[in-house]
């Protein structure tokens, strides 16, 4: 087996689209084309994915219970994150559904995408692909946005955004 190296910021991306399938039957070159990130990245990704005991040694199954603890306890310290200026983008974090029908906010957060109309602060996504793979799968959209809350939400919307993932997870 493999050294593992640490996990990267698009394995998480590539964890949350395969939840984001659901029951639909997929392959690996499907998770690649429609993230738009290489197949040969994609397959790395799976490697370090099941070392690190996220992902079932078939490469088919989340392990939703590892994912969700690291997501609580581990992802605001991996891969934090601080607004930057306004900028045109796609709507995330408590900006986006399911989030924003639950938390009141005048602030809007965005991940820079020059073809979007919103406009908000930046936020740097987990993989430069994420806006436009977004747009094209609400689901995988919603888990990105409460992923970025927990990035850098405060205790209320990090708690908020923890068992919005849970419902999705179950």
């Amino acid at each position: 087996m493999k050294k593992h190296n640490g996990m990267r910021p698009q394995d998480l991306v590539i964890l949350l689209k395969v939840i984001a399938k659901g029951d639909e039957d997929w392959i690996m070159k499907d998770i690649a084309y429609e993230l738009r990130i290489s197949n040969s990245e994609v397959s790395e990704s799976f490697n370090r994915s099941v070392i690190a005991g996220l992902i079932a040694s078939d490469k088919k199954m989340v392990m939703k219970l590892a994912l969700l603890e690291f997501l609580k306890f581990g992802l605001k310290y991996v891969y934090p994150q601080r607004p930057g200026g306004l900028v045109r983008g796609v709507v995330t974090a408590h900006s986006a559904a399911p989030l924003v029908n639950i938390i009141q906010s005048d602030e809007v957060y965005v991940w820079p995408y020059a073809e979007s109309n919103d406009r908000g602060f930046s936020i740097e996504p987990l993989h430069n692909n994420v806006p436009e793979a977004a747009l094209k799968d609400k689901v995988l959209h919603e888990l990105l946005a409460l992923v970025d809350a927990i990035r850098l939400g405060n205790v209320r919307e990090q708690k908020i955004a923890i068992g919005e993932l849970e419902k999705h997870f179950n």
